[in-house]
């Protein structure tokens, strides 16, 4: 009998998996039958974000010499490393690029046809194009995996769930919002993935209100603007008169930080430094568990801080008062965020500008008013517009420390589980913004009443037969629309998921973290129930577990969580099947 695989979602984290698993083959599971059926509605690599059909406006949010599918030595996995092609070796762009997603899809559709190839002779591939809807089948048994339209399941000796980012039902307020508009005629677009959504009933010269300013921002930005047929000539926007009026704020405000314009020179800070494995396993060690913000953040702060203090001292000596050997000794000393902390730094770094702040990256209108909404629209743009400055200048080269930092801190605490979707956005807020010309895009369009700001601590009714928007940024102003666009991707919970499959397995005892997450073992990824065990044939990873890390591929030479836990998770998966060829052999 010939062993089998399901592996459900063959998009990055699927493609990833299965690189893996031809990576470990031949060492685990040599000389020996199996089918992997991959389980998706849309193409094999690119999956569902980034396949062909999609805007060729939309761009990638990274650069192409940051995105690799490939292990290098940097990337700590019991199996082999097979090294690849970054993106920008593969297409053979300038390593500053900023891709089309469409020419990201075409990159993983050949990442999957290498892997696959590179599986050893008895190995066979099929691919369905549905959406798997259920799994049934005992623990020490083989799997049954419903798809939608067939009669007949997929028998799996293993499953592997690997759907990526799922949508989602309503929440309550998204509900009570989408109710009101239908009762008005108005227009709300709940949560949801930007290149997806019907942006025709966004009517041209419209006041839309835009709650979200990060990513999915960007996106509708673009579709709303050249996608209705605007063009720019230098800076400034020609519209086509098809563009709505949007105005766009959130809790933070401000647009994430574009991502910096200049390379590393240099030593590089010695991370991790205060936040590494040692301490992980101290925090998982805790028989009454940890507090995110009492006993992980003040370790985020002091790694991020070490990180920024090290390349200003050692980079910019005439910018602080004393010798890097004596303030990192004191600093290694001090207590997180502690009074004494802030001495040292208050008494070895003289400009205030010169010293790194979370707190203020984290609400950086916090205290800020304006009198009025055209006198916002003026102050965010100088704002954007400084930002988007200081992060093309090499003297302000401490801010790339921290982003060092921060893929160093999020590398140990995906180790953690589920921390909460704070330290997510504040991570993509400072790590993973947008592309600079994108933000240079939106001041013209601002410069052009296309793009309005509403201010920091949005708030939205629906009242009155409109949508209304408040800020603190603005006291007493008022915004009215009759369209609200949630700029942002669905909540993946277990318990409001729309993927069929996973809701199913939670209702019959898989395990949610506090959150909402799909609990796996963070080892290999086995799904966990209720009671605390892990099922031995069915593993899960991606943005709906307590497992997920950095995106599905990484930049090189970063020793990426997701390749690692993909490697643990083939290798647990190559392992149960060989046993279980054994025993049949055995048997």
């Amino acid at each position: 009998m010939r062993h089998s695989l399901v592996i459900v979602g063959a998009g990055p984290r699927g493609t990833g998996i299965l690189e893996r698993i031809a990576a470990n083959a031949p060492g685990l599971y040599a000389d020996l039958g199996l089918d992997i059926h991959l389980v998706d509605p849309f193409p094999p690599g690119g999956g569902r974000v980034w396949r062909q059909a999609q805007s060729p406006l939309l761009w990638m949010n990274s650069q192409s010499q940051d995105v690799t599918m490939f292990t290098d030595d940097t990337v700590d996995i019991d199996g082999p490393v097979l090294p690849g092609p970054s993106l920008r070796e593969w297409a053979e762009l300038d390593g500053r690029a900023f891709a089309g997603r469409r020419l990201q899809g075409e990159y993983l559709n050949w990442v999957h046809e290498r892997s696959v190839a590179a599986l050893p002779p008895g190995v066979t591939v099929h691919h369905h194009p549905r959406r798997a809807v259920r799994v049934a089948g005992p623990r020490d048994g083989r799997q049954q995996v419903w798809l939608d339209g067939r009669p007949r399941p997929l028998l799996a000796d293993a499953v592997i769930l690997a759907q990526g980012h799922l949508d989602a039902e309503l929440d309550p307020e998204q509900a009570e919002l989408s109710a009101y508009a239908r009762e008005h005629g108005l227009v709300h677009l709940p949560p949801d993935f930007t290149a997806d959504s019907d942006l025709s009933v966004l009517a041209p010269g419209e006041d839309v209100l835009v709650r979200g300013f990060g990513l999915a921002f960007v996106d509708l930005m673009v579709l709303l603007t050249e996608g209705r047929g605007g063009r720019y000539e230098g800076d400034t926007y020609i519209p086509s008169g098809r563009e709505p009026v949007l105005h766009v704020g959130s809790r933070r405000g401000v647009p994430y930080h574009s991502k910096i314009g200049y390379d590393w020179t240099g030593e590089r800070p010695p991370l991790p430094r205060f936040l590494g494995p040692a301490e992980i396993d101290e925090l998982l060690a805790r028989p009454g568990g940890f507090d995110f913000r009492r006993d992980v953040w003040p370790l985020i702060d002091k790694e991020l801080g070490f990180a920024h203090y090290h390349r200003l001292f050692t980079v910019h000596p005439e910018r602080v008062r004393v010798a890097w050997t004596d303030f990192e000794e004191k600093y290694a000393a001090a207590e997180p965020l502690s009074a004494e902390l802030q001495a040292l730094v208050g008494s070895a770094v003289p400009d205030p500008a010169d010293r790194l702040d979370l707190a203020a990256l984290d609400h950086p209108l916090d205290g800020v008013r304006h009198a009025s909404y055209d006198e916002l629209q003026e102050g965010m743009r100088a704002r954007i517009a400084a930002g988007l400055e200081r992060r093309h200048d090499p003297e302000h080269s401490p801010d790339l420390a921290v982003f060092l930092g921060l893929l160093s801190v999020y590398g140990q605490v995906v180790r953690l589980g589920d921390i909460g979707d704070w330290w997510h956005g504040f991570f993509s807020s400072l790590a993973s913004g947008p592309p600079g010309p994108r933000l240079r895009q939106l001041l013209a369009l601002s410069r052009a009443g296309i793009v309005k700001f509403v201010g920091a601590d949005m708030c939205v009714t629906a009242e009155a037969g409109v949508f209304r928007a408040t800020s603190a940024t603005v006291p007493g102003a008022v915004v009215e629309t009759r369209a609200l666009v949630e700029a942002r991707l669905p909540h993946p919970t277990l318990a409001r998921t729309r993927d069929q499959l996973l809701r199913t397995l939670y209702e019959e005892g898989a395990a949610a973290t506090p959150g909402g997450l799909l609990a796996v073992d963070p080892r290999d990824g086995r799904i966990q129930h209720w009671d605390g065990s892990a099922h031995p044939r069915r593993f899960a990873l991606g943005p709906h577990t307590n497992a997920r890390g950095a995106g599905a591929f990484t930049r090189p030479r970063t020793n990426s969580p997701s390749f690692r836990q993909n490697d643990a998770t083939a290798r647990a998966v190559l392992t149960l099947l060989g046993d279980l060829a054994c025993r049949a052999t055995a048997a």
